[in-house]
């Protein structure tokens, strides 16, 4: 008795065939199932990046040490991921999305005219600097800015990207460019780092970063087809309906006595009848 579940090559191509339509729905259907997922259930975050270049100032004539400093600036790029992430950054970047200023006028320090006595008179008195709101302003947690804030960058290279992941593209732009704002400013007080470039400020993203429809949609197609091939696979595998005299042979070992038609009741009956003697219509004297 063969008690192994196992379907050939030939079998298995004669299923798909047989089963083309199923396996059809199946792959477009969990396709479209994909796609309307990622659509309605999945909210779509955009990514905006602010370049940032920090160099060290070095004698220009001198190559080696500018060599030197060229790669102390690559290695310390991982101190920035930390310290841009650090709370230090993280509460002047909130407060500065929460109340966005630009600068309209720099600060301009007193002037003085030194006597013939050797005295200073005051020429010009000190203005202080002068700001006014600029855009939108945005409330956004602490906790918000660590998780949305990533810093990458390319290997050896003192370039690095300040990159923020929002559900909100205009928002994802202010952070970005607040950011490095806030950077450049702080930088110089905690490292004495002067010669701070922004290399190119974020703008708003126009297309989201995520989700990625299409590969959401390659998924459930690639799904949908295993799922139907396996569901037809299996079915065939357990299905113990006996549909000629072969499955008896081959997989219960049985021995084939004979084949016995198969007659409706109602013919056999009518055939009866008409292999019985009619009886004589006359009648006797």
């Amino acid at each position: 008795m063969n008690t192994e579940n196992t379907i050939d090559l030939r079998r298995l191509l004669t299923l798909l065939k047989e089963h083309v339509l199923s396996i059809v729905l199946w792959t477009v259907g969990l396709g479209l199932l994909a796609w309307g997922y990622t659509e309605i259930a999945i909210t779509p975050k955009y990514t905006a990046s602010t370049q940032v270049l920090v160099n060290q100032k070095t004698n220009k004539n001198d190559a080696g040490q500018a060599y030197q400093a060229q790669q102390a600036g690559i290695q310390v790029i991982t101190t920035y991921k930390d310290l841009i992430k650090n709370d230090v950054i993280l509460s002047d970047t909130k407060s500065e999305l929460a109340h966005p200023t630009k600068l309209v006028k720099k600060a301009q320090p007193a002037k003085y005219k030194t006597l013939s006595d050797g005295t200073k008179k005051l020429v010009k008195k000190a203005t202080k600097a002068v700001y006014e709101q600029s855009g939108k302003a945005y409330n956004v947690s602490k906790a918000t800015l660590a998780k949305e804030i990533s810093v990458s960058s390319n290997q050896n290279s003192q370039v690095f990207s300040i990159n923020v992941v929002d559900t909100n593209p205009e928002r994802a732009k202010a952070i970005a460019n607040t950011t490095a704002k806030v950077f450049k400013k702080k930088i110089a007080q905690i490292m004495s780092v002067e010669n701070v470039t922004i290399v190119a400020r974020a703008v708003a993203p126009t297309r989201p970063s995520s989700p990625r429809v299409k590969l959401y949609v390659a998924v459930g197609l690639l799904a949908g087809f295993v799922i139907s091939i396996l569901i037809i696979v299996l079915r065939e595998l357990f299905d113990v309906t006996v549909r000629d005299d072969t499955f008896m042979t081959q997989e219960m070992g049985l021995t084939n006595l004979g084949v016995v038609s198969h007659i409706e009741l109602e013919d056999s009956v009518r055939n009866m009848s008409a292999l019985k003697p009619k009886r004589s219509s006359k009648h006797r004297v």
